[in-house]
């Protein structure tokens, strides 16, 4: 026949969990931001590459732009010294005149292509500067990157290892708290901006709260004979002497798994 479990025991159980857990919190708080801010610079990295990839597609398809409007110039070119050549050659004016206004044509033709091309290489020297500049914020980014990555690889090696273990000590707590307990216990710590969900009486008071607990209900939580909760919080409440008493055990724990 399976021992029962006293009230005693289920606070000194869900106390002990509560310290667990707590501890896990202040590993993960330590690392703070860095994963995100990791992840930040990754994202701004791709972005910057991205941009710079871009800019080059840009720049190849403007010197295509020139080239083809210098093969322009060079045909206009090439045509005028023929149209020249033939005006010498004319019976009469009309002849000359329609040669002359093809020079002329072939002449705006040469203007207009030597226009576009100082714009197109006003363009590339733009996006080059782009480009630099994009550069320039890529290498002081993939420094600061390199920087953050070590700091979280640093700070992980110290704290994997202890959180763990701590995860493996949480999930074995668990196993010996009753689950209508362990629901109320999850319910709580979830709602709960700092996670406690099982908090000591201190002066007086629920553990981090103002609100004064009546003597008679201090007595009650320090008899240990049933489970009490906080009627502003919700918080199951345990005596001092018990969670002193699990507070000690527990710190062995943790030092032991450092």
């Amino acid at each position: 026949m399976a021992k029962e479990v006293t009230v005693e025991e289920k606070l000194r159980a869900l106390y002990d969990l509560q310290l667990i857990d707590s501890r896990i919190d202040k590993i993960r708080s330590i690392r703070g931001e860095l994963p995100l801010e990791v992840e930040d610079l990754e994202d701004e990295i791709g972005g910057l590459e991205t941009r710079v990839e871009k800019l080059n597609v840009d720049i190849d398809e403007l010197d295509q732009e020139v080239k083809a409007k210098k093969n322009l110039i060079k045909d206009s070119e090439e045509k005028i010294k023929k149209y020249e050549s033939q005006q010498k050659n004319v019976r009469n004016n009309r002849e000359f005149d329609a040669l002359s206004k093809e020079i002329e044509f072939q002449e705006l033709e040469i203007q207009l292509a030597e226009k576009r091309i100082k714009e197109f290489k006003a363009k590339i020297d733009n996006k080059k500067e782009a480009i630099a500049a994009a550069d320039e914020k890529l290498a002081e980014r993939k420094s600061h990157l390199e920087f953050k990555k070590g700091e979280l690889d640093s700070i992980l090696k110290e704290t994997q290892d202890e959180e763990d273990l701590l995860l493996k000590e949480s999930t074995k707590q668990q196993k010996v708290i009753e689950e209508r307990l362990l629901k109320a216990y999850t319910r709580l710590r979830n709602s709960a901006r700092n996670g406690l969900a099982v908090v000591p009486v201190e002066r007086g008071a629920s553990g981090g709260s103002f609100f004064t607990i009546p003597p008679q209900r201090q007595l009650e939580i320090a008899a240990r004979k049933k489970i009490i909760t906080d009627e502003h919080s919700g918080r199951i409440l345990v005596d001092p002497e018990l969670a002193r008493e699990e507070e000690e055990k527990m710190e062995k724990l943790f030092t032991s798994k450092k």
